[in-house]
């Protein structure tokens, strides 16, 4: 079955011409004009994943997902936005968003995109018992098998739950899996390239600011007053998970 898009775009040229692209690219596409239809679709007919518009007249994109997220739907969103700003984006991440473009975009850029969180939301192929194999980075401890252990944080992949100490951390499923990679490699430096393609499936180049965001975003939760900085920048290569 092909995999089902809704697509809210107020513009009707940019609305046309992306649900014939995604159409020619094999996805069933819903297309509609605004926020409150958009509801309406995802409510009806929950898609694999939503492309929204950030501005958009009535309801728009920010407060779709935002009501999506707050009614548990964890379907993966991607925003479209004219917003350059850092804090645009930041605005788009804090409601739920997992991935952006800036307009005006590159199609193919939508479709790695696509592709990435279709992926990371997935079910896994179920690998033979004999070929199974577990490999536990030195630089992680796990403490009785579902807990990762590093620099004061613990998480646990499976309930997709973390904690600094005692403070339980509200992550997005980007930032959790970002989060996730840099504790199973703690006292690694991780280059963008790696965390690009673990995290996002596509390296988008040294021009792309979505790593710095989500970094920034991510250190805005983890970060403590008075307490060490978890993750560290090291200029020109990457980032890496260490308590100093």
């Amino acid at each position: 079955m092909p995999q089902t898009v809704l697509l809210a775009e107020d513009d009707r040229a940019i609305r046309h011409a992306l649900e014939r692209a995604l159409t020619l690219e094999g996805y069933r596409v819903t297309a509609v004009a605004d926020g409150v239809e958009a509801l309406a679709h995802a409510h009806r007919t929950p898609p694999d994943v939503l492309v929204l518009d950030v501005m958009m007249p009535g309801i728009d994109g920010l407060q779709v997902c935002r009501v999506l997220r707050a009614e548990g739907d964890r379907t993966p969103i991607l925003m479209l936005t004219a917003l350059v700003e850092t804090a645009d984006r930041i605005a788009g991440l804090d409601a739920g968003a997992d991935d952006y473009v800036l307009k005006p975009f590159d199609v193919e850029e939508v479709f790695a995109r696509l592709r990435a969180l279709l992926r990371r939301t997935s079910p896994a192929p179920e690998t033979p018992v004999s070929e199974v194999r577990v490999d536990i980075p030195k630089q992680a401890s796990q403490t009785p098998e579902r807990y990762l252990e590093a620099a004061g944080l613990r998480m646990d992949p499976q309930a997709r739950r973390a904690w600094r100490g005692g403070r339980e951390l509200e992550l997005t499923r980007t930032e959790f899996e970002l989060l996730e990679l840099l504790v199973r490699n703690a006292g690694i430096v991780l280059d963008h390239s790696t965390i690009y393609d673990r995290i996002w499936g596509y390296d988008f180049g040294p021009g792309s600011k979505n790593l710095a965001v989500y970094v920034g975003y991510l250190r805005r939760k983890l970060d403590e007053p008075g307490a060490p900085q978890l993750i560290h920048t090291v200029r020109g290569v990457g980032y890496v998970l260490r308590e100093d």
